[in-house]
């Protein structure tokens, strides 16, 4: 019931109180009540229990207040020494010349001092506890007091200022109006909140500039303006180490105060607020740092990285100047090294894949080598079969062309020599681009004489001209280059024929210029010239432009084969063409130092030599090109030996018991001797005789073997007027 009537939230005099009440209204109606029965001693006997509880209960109360007085008393007094503690706090903050102000964080303002914000009216009365840091920024890049810069609007100006709030660390100036500056430092806590610095440096810039307008002339300011739109931080050292310049760079990398970086300040000035942000790299310590800076003589240069923060990478080079003093750049290579680390990355996921890539390659290559090889066996080898009849019908219509002939075999003899001429020419083309492909071309380098080529190759190229009423014009030039003689008319007679084939009205000129030890040799022409997009697609191979479909034409080797050829020979290839003016082919060929050029006897057109009654010993073991040049030189009448083999050939000299006035010997022979080793063997018999060696291999080995010998060669397919040469230069 007691408990009942009490509130226990009541305060302890409150619930006395009402204990009491209580008390006294029992009292009197137990002194009220009388009965017969007794009822008031038992209530007088209640009444004396309950005053007990009471007095108890009084006195629990009384002890709970005491304990309830000494709590609030020491909250009071902690209370007062929190406002105490926040009070001096406040005025330590306030005893700093600077401007200070503490967010925590989730970016909140907790406090900050009446400096904070000092030199922005418009937004010094913002600045209380609960603004956020997004709305600092905000009212900061919108206050008429700060100085933005050129074309630079408060927009930028703040996602800026929130780049460098994700820093660790940042130093950066600020230009108020007024030519007033400002530097702001700002550094995280170790709770993750943000401590904001604002130092007036408006003196230490002005003063700076001051300095600088003393000392800097003309060539300085050059400099300066060099430095700071240099990419690398630079900053320059007399000769005792002090500081003489450095770029705006330099402040951005290294997050230097703008008060450490002053005219004259020592190099150990410098470094000592750089060692808590920054580490030396593998290799440099500052003590070798040290004592490169203050070690006697001239410095070598130095290059070492430092490591700013957890992320940013530096590469430091240091070098010694004229007079004793140093320079040190640098360069942030943070996205360098991370390039590099996801290169050798992606460089270990890679090398499984190019190892299993090359093992296959490999095999394709092998499979491509062998059939090329195959092939160029089975060209060489075709092309050798063909020629040997080839041969044998040039020189069979060589022996009838004097015959008197009615005009309709003349003129079936003309086509059929043409039709000769085409297959040749076709085969050729065949045998040089098998070899320029497969890289098997062997070249003889040395010094040719221009006015001989380009004599042989008017006299080979102008009858062609004038029967399609073209004018040849061939530019004599004394000349002598360096080169491959047979390749080079190769690459000539190619221009030169193409220049013909397609040219219908008008002249092809060739020529040479001299050129800074160079000549160039150009084939011009008046033909319908080559659109600029299949320029490049007539040096493919079976590739013609508007060509009839005649194997008279060409198969479209010729600019395969002195593309090729030039290449193999070093020599720059040049194309100039203008469609419906013509065409300008150049090759450039060095020049030659006082290059001595044999000259051999050339064979003048007319009318044929006397070599009737020569006796020639014929070794051939192809029959029917035997019986041909057999023919061929009976009609010349001269008298002919022949033989199939080389022991033939031996036994029958030694059964005549004289020597022939010359040989002619095919160089393939069958089984047992070839050609070469044949003639050796009559020249130890007996003594050197002239001979030719007759074959279809261009081979360098093949003629240097037979120049060794004293031996000359007549190629494949067989050309009557040169045989007919060789017979008369026997004298």
């Amino acid at each position: 019931m007691t408990q009942g009537l009490i509130n226990p939230a009541d305060l302890p005099e409150r619930q006395i109180e009402k204990l009491l009440t209580i008390a006294a209204v029992l009292m009197r109606r137990v002194e009220q009540i009388t009965d017969d029965s007794g009822a008031a001693y038992a209530q007088f006997q209640r009444a004396a229990m309950l005053e007990d509880q009471v007095r108890e209960r009084t006195r629990d109360l009384e002890h709970a207040l005491d304990l309830l007085n000494d709590s609030n008393a020491r909250l009071a007094g902690a209370n007062r020494e929190t406002e105490a503690a926040r009070q001096n706090l406040s005025n330590a903050i306030e005893t700093i010349q600077e401007g200070f102000a503490l967010f925590d964080a989730q970016d909140v303002l907790v406090l900050c001092n009446s400096r904070f914000g000092m030199h922005m009216l418009d937004v010094r009365e913002h600045l209380r506890p609960g603004l956020s840091f997004a709305d600092y920024v905000d009212r900061v890049s919108r206050s008429h007091f700060l100085e933005l810069p050129a074309g630079e609007t408060p927009e930028a100006w703040a996602i800026a200022r929130h780049r460098r709030h994700q820093d660790q660390h940042v130093i950066f100036n600020v230009r108020m109006v007024w030519d007033r500056w400002v530097q702001v430092s700002e550094h995280r806590t170790a709770g993750g909140g943000t401590v904001i610095l604002q130092t007036e440096v408006t003196e230490l810039v002005r003063l700076e500039r001051l300095e600088r307008g003393k000392m800097l002339d003309e060539q300085a300011r050059v400099i300066r303006a060099t430095l700071d739109h240099l990419s690398q931080g630079v900053c320059i050292f007399d000769a005792e180490a002090r500081l003489v310049g450095w770029n705006q760079r330099l402040t951005t990398l290294l997050a230097l105060p703008l008060t450490r970086l002053r005219m004259g300040a020592g190099f150990d000035h410098v470094i000592d607020a750089l060692r808590p942000d920054l580490r030396f790299g593998e290799g440099m310590t500052g003590a070798r740092l040290g004592a490169w800076v203050q070690g006697p003589g001239a410095r070598v240069g130095l290059r070492f990285e430092m490591r700013r923060g957890p992320d940013m990478i530096l590469d430091v080079f240091a070098e010694g100047m004229p007079g004793g003093g140093f320079v040190m750049s640098f360069t942030d290579v943070t996205a360098e090294r991370a390039a590099i680390e996801a290169l050798s990355r992606a460089n270990e996921t890679l090398e499984a894949r190019v190892m299993a890539r090359t093992l296959e390659l490999e095999d394709a290559l092998g499979n491509a080598e062998r059939a090329n090889a195959s092939r160029s066996r089975f060209v060489a080898a075709a092309s050798h079969d063909v020629l040997q009849p080839l041969s044998a019908a040039k020189l069979f219509l060589s022996s009838i062309a004097d015959d008197a002939l009615t005009p309709g075999a003349r003129s079936a003899l003309e086509k059929a020599e043409n039709a000769l001429l085409s297959v040749e020419g076709i085969l050729g083309a065949l045998l040089d681009i098998s070899k320029l492909e497969s890289g098997r071309a062997a070249v003889s380098v040395g010094p040719v004489a221009l006015d001989r080529l380009l004599a042989q190759l008017n006299d080979e190229f102008g009858a062609i001209a004038a029967a399609k009423g073209l004018r040849l014009t061939m530019v004599q030039s004394r000349a002598v280059v360096v080169s491959d003689a047979g390749y080079l008319r190769r690459i000539l007679q190619n221009l030169i024929g193409n220049a013909i084939r397609y040219t219908d009205a008008g002249r092809v000129l060739v020529g040479a210029r001299r050129k800074a030890g160079m000549v160039r040799l150009e084939v011009h022409d008046t033909g319908p010239g080559i659109p600029e997009a299949e320029q490049d697609n007539i040096f493919k191979e079976f590739h013609r432009l508007n060509a009839r479909a005649s194997a008279s034409e060409g198969m479209g080797l010729g600019l395969a084969i002195v593309e090729r050829a030039c290449g193999l020979l070093g020599h720059p290839l040049g194309l100039q063409s203008q469609v419906g003016r013509g065409t300008s082919f150049m090759v450039q060929v060095p020049l030659a130092d006082h290059a001595a050029v044999e000259v051999a006897p050339v064979v003048a057109r007319g009318p044929r030599p006397l070599i009737a009654h020569r006796i020639v010993f014929l070794v051939e073991n192809d029959a029917p090109l035997r019986r041909a040049m057999a023919h061929l030189l009976e009609r010349w009448g001269v008298n002919v030996l022949e033989a199939e083999s080389a022991e033939a050939a031996l036994a029958l000299i030694d059964e005549l018991g004289i020597l022939p006035d010359c040989f002619l010997v095919d160089q393939a022979l069958g089984p047992g001797m070839d050609g070469l080793a044949f003639l050796q063997t009559v020249q130890a018999r007996h003594r050197p005789v002239a001979a030719r060696i007759i074959t279809a291999d261009h081979s360098a080995t093949l003629a240097e073997a037979a120049a060794a010998l004293g031996v000359g060669v007549l190629y494949k397919p067989i050309e009557p007027r040169a045989l007919e040469g060789f017979l008369a230069g026997l004298g």
